[in-house]
């Protein structure tokens, strides 16, 4: 559904992104995550058409975005972070201010509008004015936008920015609600949002993809040893679990808690992948002290995405030869 290969863009003597190079299937959620100035922004507009990339090439639904731009532009609904609202508008009249530029024809817009609508949560507030309605309202009122030509592509730049927790989850919801026939990519700096959304993820970082995959296998390449988060309560634990044989490292992770001053959290690395948790127990045990809790902990996608992006590339062509891409 989405092709890019070798996207380059230049501002002046500035690379926003380079050799940027991957796939999107249809149906697919994809969180786009990098760091500010990454190159995020850039990327999605040159999907959407808004402005050609230096070289390189990408396709949207079959057609390219600099040859078929208007193509591009009638099969992608686009949220920017900050949507273009008019607030002295009501709901229901911005939306058929946008069919009309929209150019859906005028025996169908009204049809399309209350499509847009319902999908989105807005008829209790349709005609209400836009400036009178809550963030959460209006990122909706945003998504009904992206929606009413009825688009193969959705692509979203943080859709969650600003929101409340409820309304966060609201959102995540209808974004979820969206995916199937239509392919989503999702730019956000959320990281459990990308989690709870998506298939896959896309990261970059300094304008070059240095990952793309679903956050399981991201794990199982990053991870190098079998990780183990354990609580224990007991005098001296740090020194004695780190000198046991297979530890590769231990790190105190919480020492604050209510139950115990000598209670404390630590994230037990094994060597080469071992499983030693029957090992910690009978060690815990043999001592007398209180285990608490025990149980394998992957890398979350905060560390993965750290790794990744805090890691300094070896060559400039790290991104040919990474095994993550």
């Amino acid at each position: 559904m989405i092709e890019a290969e070798n996207l380059t863009k230049f501002y002046g003597p500035t690379a926003a992104i380079q050799d940027v190079t991957f796939q999107v299937e249809r149906g697919e959620i994809v969180g786009f995550l990098g760091p500010n100035g990454a190159g995020k922004t850039t990327t999605m507009k040159i999907l959407t058409a808004f402005f050609p990339p230096t070289s390189g090439t990408a396709r949207v639904a079959g057609y390219d975005v600099l040859h078929d731009s208007l193509q591009v532009r009638r099969r992608v609904g686009y949220l920017p972070e900050n949507v273009p609202l008019y607030m002295d508008q009501t709901v229901s009249g911005y939306l058929c201010f946008i069919a009309e530029i929209r150019d859906i024809p005028r025996a169908q817009r009204k049809a399309r509008v209350a499509e847009a609508m319902e999908e989105c949560g807005l008829l209790e507030v349709q005609d209400r004015l836009i400036g009178k309605l809550s963030k959460g309202f209006r990122q909706r009122v945003g998504l009904a936008q992206a929606l009413l030509h009825r688009p193969e592509v959705l692509i979203l730049d943080e859709p969650t920015i600003g929101l409340d927790p409820k309304q966060i989850a609201e959102i995540r919801q209808l974004i979820r609600n969206l995916a199937g026939d239509r392919t989503v990519i999702l730019s956000t700096h959320i990281l459990p949002e990308v989690s709870m959304i998506c298939g896959r993820a896309m990261i970059i970082n300094k304008g070059r993809i240095v990952a793309a995959d679903t956050p399981k296998n991201l794990t199982a390449r990053l991870q190098k040893g079998f990780r183990i988060h354990l609580e224990v309560e007991g005098p001296d634990q740090e020194a004695i679990l780190g000198a046991l044989e297979g530890v590769e490292g231990v790190r105190c992770v919480q020492r604050e808690r209510t139950l115990s001053p000598k209670a404390a959290a630590y994230l037990v690395e094994s060597e080469d992948r071992r499983d030693i948790r029957s090992q910690l127990a009978r060690t815990i045990v043999e001592r007398g002290w209180g285990l608490l809790e025990l149980r394998a902990q992957d890398m979350s996608l905060e560390e993965i995405f750290l790794e990744l992006v805090t890691e300094e590339p070896k060559e400039d062509s790290a991104q040919e030869s990474s095994p993550f891409v």
